[in-house]
């Protein structure tokens, strides 16, 4: 992030919240990486598998479905006869549902990333969500950290919405408050997540 960016955003802050705007001058000009290195549907399984899960009981289950999975591709792995080795690793069944039924649709080639990445957010969205188990949440962390488009606002993240909630007023909607750091709204979960990481001293 440019030091022009961040000092936007502080701006844009301060005529909503000062304690929004301390927030995000304190740690400096946030950042912002993605990683779209490994297929699509892998990602989609671990963004799946780690829903309403804290980052470590996330990791260790994922850590122990690699292990299951072995040599064996995760989207060969992942197939309905896998189940109950799936919910050994801690996944849930419903989890389990879904993952083995995003595997299915990679399998078939409906999962194409190159396919899906010139989309606006709304139709991959919608797309995303048609599939089994994946709900907005989803779509909306791989929209950031997959596919690295710079203005999603993840209204279904409790972390970043119940923080900016606090940090401006439980009176003014999340939606609109983000709507004003368009179009960089991803950039503004950023700073929300960095802002929880590190609390006020």
């Amino acid at each position: 992030m440019s030091q022009d960016l961040h000092e936007r955003f502080v701006s844009i802050a301060e005529g909503l919240s000062p304690a929004l705007a301390e927030a995000m001058a304190r740690g400096g000009p946030i950042e912002f990486s993605f990683d779209d290195s490994r297929p699509l549907a892998e990602r989609l399984c671990r963004s799946v598998a780690g829903q309403q899960l804290s980052v470590k009981a996330a990791r260790a289950i994922w850590g122990r479905v690699l292990t299951a999975a072995g040599e064996t591709p995760l989207t060969e792995y992942f197939i309905d006869a896998n189940e109950e080795a799936l919910r050994a690793c801690g996944l849930s069944s419903a989890k389990a549902r879904a993952i083995c039924a995003i595997a299915e649709q990679a399998r078939l080639g409906e999962l194409e990333a190159e396919s899906l990445r010139p989309l606006d957010h709304a139709e991959r969205s919608r797309r995303l969500t048609a599939l089994w188990g994946v709900g907005q949440w989803t779509a909306d962390m791989i929209a950031i950290f997959y596919f690295g488009d710079e203005d999603v606002w993840p209204d279904g993240d409790v972390a970043a919405r119940k923080t900016l909630t606090r940090l401006t007023s439980p009176r003014r909607k999340t939606v609109r408050t983000a709507a004003r750091f368009a179009p960089y709204r991803s950039w503004l979960a950023l700073y929300l997540w960095r802002h929880v990481d590190a609390p006020p001293l």
